[in-house]
């Protein structure tokens, strides 16, 4: 009766679509609802029973047969069956849309679109009952093969794994049905009842083979016996394994488990017998320089400081395990790591090799900021040595000054100039406080402190007469010297009281927010263009911090995300907010990249200075010297500090001689002379 009812809905729902070519709703319901009185539930559990019905005879008939019959039979069910339960899903298109979706309404996950349906059937009745028999099927032809090499059929294996990567259903439901009413995503089949297993064989099988202990004596055989099982097992796996899976891998890594238990202890013997033969050694140091450099550069391509860093460590702990007891392959690492520091993918990407000293100076950073109270001691070692194979060692101290173990008291002056300034700032801010309260500044070294400065903004009067007032104050104290307002890195506070709300708001926000939103005490509406000439400030600095006070509702404009000069800004009488102290203050997006050029622009002048200075004191001690000479000493004496260039110290030496320090002999150009 339920296949004959399934027909009729069939046969009548193909004739209606051939006579009116489309789905029309109307004439579904009418087949539907009036035709033999059908509903939605009963044509649902009629096609339920009759897929169940069928795929129990197609169980029946399968499990009578053995080997490949089996597996050729139900390949050839899986594709019939697939592209069927597609048909039918397209002619149930209405009781989907409608019966099946009103049951998800009404939270009936169990419930499924008729394609969907039919395929679980297919899962619970065929695919997994038979799935032990077919697996152990395939994994026995694997198992022979491995044991006496007899021949198989491939195909056979390549079609068995193939049938059940086509059977993962995890897939989603249609798209009007609810996330929240979906049903999670069923088992990879393939890993959980073939991989699994298919690598314990592997393990089973090679644990039993009698292969000899690594041993200083032994290390020819036993690598030759090793490769020889590796390259057997890989080059027959890579026959019938989905390359879409990880399993080779997997394989791979088990080989590793079972054959070098313990990796680093039976290389260091390994290497530990090569180099007391010095004909080798070197050769075999220059490998293992090369193997380090060029294995280890794809785990450092990272731009997150705490990932490079922590990658570099990882890499370092690992090899120094193997090769650290003998000194020539401790040198090889030394220059592996050199090489994998200062010329890696991110290196090459920025073209300068400058970057790996920032990003240590950034992990450094980091890693004071989180106050950890373990493990600091270590962790600085680790840093300590990474530091020591680090060309631009003046970039780092750009970055951080905390490196006086290596490098000396120059590294750390300027840190300790910037805490000075602090402390210099607090107290002047004290003093200065006993007549304005609620004001603090800053005063830094322009030496230490490498800000690139902006053009100059009109401040508000309330602001300018409270900077005046500080400037004299400075000024009297300390006499010859100059400020220059950093009002880019200068912040505050504003209370803010609309005529239309009672409740008061403190705002914290930068000084050019701050001064924008002054001008709206004179009125309550600006265009752009007036806000600039009020301000001063550079249009692509105004459009951020209008930005910030829009999307914060204190400012109303219609247009928010592409602001142009002719666009009228208003203040928002209505502002409401849950939160009595609201922080706007947001950081000049572009300023910070103005920052990175101008620290590098101070790096390279810095250069100059230092490498003129090592010229003057090489050519006072020596008072005449040879050009090339210079040059190379020069190099020598800074090369710790950071990578120097030829073309560098040779425009430094030029520069020494235009200001008269230095001078060329007359009879021989290559001879220079210290003038005193």
């Amino acid at each position: 009766m339920p296949d004959s009812l399934i027909y009729c809905y069939l046969k009548r729902s193909s004739c209606i679509q051939a006579e009116t070519g489309s789905r029309n709703d109307y004439v579904h319901r009418g087949i539907l609802s009036c035709r033999d009185n059908i509903t939605g539930g009963d044509l649902y559990d009629h096609i339920e029973t009759s897929l169940r019905n069928k795929l129990n005879n197609i169980l029946h008939s399968v499990n009578d047969m053995t080997g490949t019959d089996m597996i050729e039979l139900y390949e050839r069910h899986v594709r019939h069956y697939g592209s069927s339960c597609r048909l039918l899903g397209d002619a149930c298109d209405y009781l989907n849309r409608h019966w099946v979706r009103r049951n998800y309404d009404n939270a009936r996950t169990h419930i499924y679109e008729i394609n969907e349906l039919a395929q679980r059937i297919w899962r619970e009745t065929l695919l997994k009952p038979l799935f032990p028999y077919i697996k152990e099927k395939c994994l026995n032809f694997i198992k022979k093969y491995r044991v006496d090499k007899s021949s198989i059929d491939i195909e056979v294996i390549r079609k068995i794994i193939g049938l059940y990567l086509d059977e993962n259903f995890q897939k989603k439901r249609n798209e009007l049905i609810g996330e929240d009413l979906r049903s999670k995503p069923v088992t990879d089949i393939y890993t959980e009842y073939f991989e699994i297993e298919f690598l314990q064989d592997v393990e089973d099988f090679y644990r039993q083979q009698n292969v000899r202990t690594l041993t200083p004596e032994s290390i020819s055989e036993y690598l030759s016996e090793i490769s020889e099982y590796y390259d057997f097992e890989i080059t027959f796996a890579k026959s019938f394994l989905p390359k879409s899976k990880s399993t080779l891998d997997a394989l791979i890594k088990k080989l590793e488990e079972i054959y070098l238990p313990e990796y680093n202890l039976n290389l260091r013997h390994l290497y530990e017998s090569i180099g007391r033969i010095p004909k080798i050694s070197k050769a075999v140091a220059k490998l293992i320089e090369n193997h380090v450099y060029e294995n280890c550069i794809g785990d450092i391509a990272i731009k997150d400081s705490e990932t490079f860093v922590d990658a570099i460590i990882d890499i370092q702990k690992k090899f120094l395990e193997i090769f650290y007891i003998e000194p020539k392959f401790k040198c090889a690492l030394d220059e592996a790591f050199h090489k994998l520091i200062n010329h890696n993918a991110i290196t090459l990407q920025t073209g300068t090799t400058s970057k790996s000293a920032e990003l240590l100076a950034r992990y450094c950073d980091q890693f004071l900021k989180k106050r950890h109270k373990t493990g600091v001691e270590e962790k600085f070692n680790q840093i300590l040595t990474i530091f020591k194979y680090i060309d631009d060692k003046d970039v780092f101290e750009k970055f951080y000054g905390k490196m006086l173990d290596i490098c000396g008291l120059q590294y750390t002056s300027k840190c300790e100039q910037i805490l000075q300034d602090i402390d210099v700032s607090k107290t002047l801010s004290d003093d200065y406080r006993k007549d304005i309260a609620d004001f603090s500044v800053k005063v830094l070294s322009s030496n230490s402190w490498p800000f690139s400065l902006l053009p100059n903004i009109i401040l508000s009067t309330e602001l300018k007469a409270t900077f005046d007032s500080f400037q004299d104050f400075y000024i009297n104290r300390h006499h010859g010297r100059k400020l220059i307002w950093i009002y880019e890195h200068s912040e505050g506070e504003l209370q803010l009281q609309t005529d239309f709300t009672e409740k008061k708001y403190k705002l914290q926000v930068s000084t050019y927010q701050m001064i924008v939103l002054a001008l709206f005490n004179e009125k309550v509406h600006w265009t752009v263009e007036k806000i600039q000439e009020k301000t001063q400030i550079q249009f692509e600095f105004l459009v951020q911090v209008l930005c910030s006070l829009l999307k914060s509702k204190i400012l109303f404009s219609k247009e928010i995300n592409d602001i142009k000069m002719n666009h009228i800004i208003e203040f928002n009488n209505e502002f409401k907010s849950e939160n009595f102290r609201i922080n706007l203050n947001e950081p000049l997006k572009s300023n910070k990249q103005k920052d990175l050029q101008h620290l590098n622009q101070s790096i390279d002048e810095d250069r100059k200075f230092v490498i003129q200075a090592a010229i003057i004191r090489i050519m006072k001690q020596t008072q005449r010297l040879k050009y090339s000479l210079l040059v190379q000493q020069v190099i020598e004496q800074l090369n710790s500090r950071f990578t120097i260039k030829v073309p560098l110290v040779k425009k430094c030496i030029d520069l020494l001689i235009d200001r008269d320090y230095l001078e060329r002999e007359f009879d021989e150009r290559d001879i220079l002379r210290y003038l005193s």
